[in-house]
């Protein structure tokens, strides 16, 4: 999908930029490329940067309230420093390295209703103005789509997926926010737990992977999160039994006492444990849907995509997109 805007803080008869990126979803830390479509104003302009901008919807937690709103992620100059002259048409190219930690929005073509986006962004003369708004579809790594797969097959089902704007102390996590997939218990495990949240932290010598369970109380205990997290590597995916290695993982979780336990997966060294707890913007409510009784089915389809520079709220950012959809009605 396009949309194209008129760069309306440049003034009547400034430029319009118009970003295409290529089909098909991409992967985290893999490439995005496509091309920004520039069309001269009235006069002519100095094109001094074009900036790429990465955003992503997250939630926040203050205390017992959460929000929603939107936060950049990464910026990338992709081109400029030259003159477009009136009316001119210019195509500029790019390719650029998703991060590792990328959420993923899609599992076998199906949307987990996260909200990604690229905003193309031009720097004029000086002024600068958010142009060209478009969704960023992001399919699994091969590990992430291993350790999902087996969920699935284990008979855990999908919830919900969302973003939550904080840190997991103790990971490497580099993003200001962390994707929670939600899911359901399996059945052999819905004795135990109410839920089972999986968390992928992914960086190009393997990938993180916490689970995290809102384990039931029993008679004379009380309900209790327990969270683990074990390295995987990138090598070697198809030669392991991910059913098997996935459910002694949560075997693993669930008989654990404690608040949390690590292993590795795989051929590299597991990264060094420093202990572990969430930060105070990872809390314990979180929006679920319905459960489907398979990871892949069911999820939220057709969500328009938001955008802003910085968090705002969410709603403004629907507003926005409703606005470009109208306008392309009209062409």
């Amino acid at each position: 999908m396009v949309f194209k805007r008129l760069l309306g803080a440049l003034g009547v008869g400034g430029p319009s930029v118009d970003t295409v990126l290529d089909d098909g979803p991409v992967r985290p830390g893999g490439p995005l490329s496509g091309e920004v479509h520039l069309e001269g104003g009235s006069a002519d302009c100095e094109i001094e940067q074009i900036i790429l901008e990465l955003v992503a919807r997250v939630e926040a937690e203050h205390g017992d309230e959460e929000h929603e709103g939107v936060i950049a992620f990464d910026r990338i100059t992709v081109g400029g420093g030259f003159r477009l002259a009136e009316g001119e048409r210019r195509d500029v190219p790019f390719t650029v390295a998703l991060p590792w930690e990328t959420p993923i929005t899609e599992l076998h073509g199906q949307s987990l209703g996260v909200i990604l986006g690229v905003r193309t962004e031009l720097a004029v003369a000086g002024a600068k103005d958010k142009g060209d708004l478009d969704p960023l579809r992001v399919a699994p790594l091969p590990a992430q789509e291993a350790v999902l797969e087996a969920l699935g097959q284990l008979g855990f089902g999908f919830k919900s997926a969302d973003l939550e704007l904080g840190h997991i102390h103790g990971t490497g996590q580099a993003l200001p926010f962390y994707q929670e997939i939600e899911l359901s218990p399996a059945p052999q495990y819905a004795h135990a737990v109410n839920e089972v949240e999986v968390t992928f932290l992914a960086t190009p010598g393997g990938m993180e992977v916490v689970l995290e369970a809102d384990k039931r109380g029993g008679l004379f205990s009380e309900g209790h999160d327990a969270v683990n997290r074990f390295t995987v590597s990138h090598e070697g995916v198809e030669h392991l039994d991910w059913n098997t290695e996935v459910d002694s993982w949560v075997r693993r979780m669930v008989e654990h006492h404690g608040g949390y336990a690590a292993d590795h997966v795989g051929p590299h060294p597991p990264h060094q444990g420093h202990g572990f707890h969430h930060d105070d913007s990872h809390g314990g409510h979180h929006r679920s849907g319905p459960s489907t009784g398979a990871v892949v089915a069911g999820a939220a389809a057709g969500v328009a995509v938001g955008v802003a520079g910085g968090f705002v709220a969410a709603e403004v950012i629907d507003e926005v997109f409703d606005d470009d959809d109208e306008e392309e009605e009209e062409d």
